[in-house]
């Protein structure tokens, strides 16, 4: 896969838009109206990216020999509302900047 890094970023991107939707727009769509479904069907498309950007990092981290700082980094971005966004620019960038 010649264009990792570009394609971390989006998924990241998505993945953290996905997060932001499902925190502040199906959550209460559920829990103060009573609407489950948009959680499922939200939740389950950020799972998916989630899952994907997970995966994308580890291939980085083996297979583009990416540091161990990085990838971890890039796993706790993940676990935060806007961390892809955040190590979009701190991490990603520089390295795609780099190439």
């Amino acid at each position: 896969m010649k264009a990792l890094v570009p394609t971390v970023r989006l998924t990241g991107q998505i993945e953290a838009l996905s997060y932001l939707a499902l925190l502040g727009i199906a959550m209460p769509l559920k829990y103060f109206l009573g609407q489950p479904a948009a959680v499922q069907l939200v939740g389950m498309a950020h799972g998916l990216l989630w899952i994907a950007y997970v995966g994308l990092a580890g291939l980085g981290y083996l297979q583009r020999r990416w540091s161990l700082r990085t990838a971890s980094l890039l796993l706790l971005a993940s676990l935060l509302p806007f961390g892809p966004f955040v190590a979009d620019a701190r991490l990603l960038r520089p390295l795609e900047a780099a190439k």
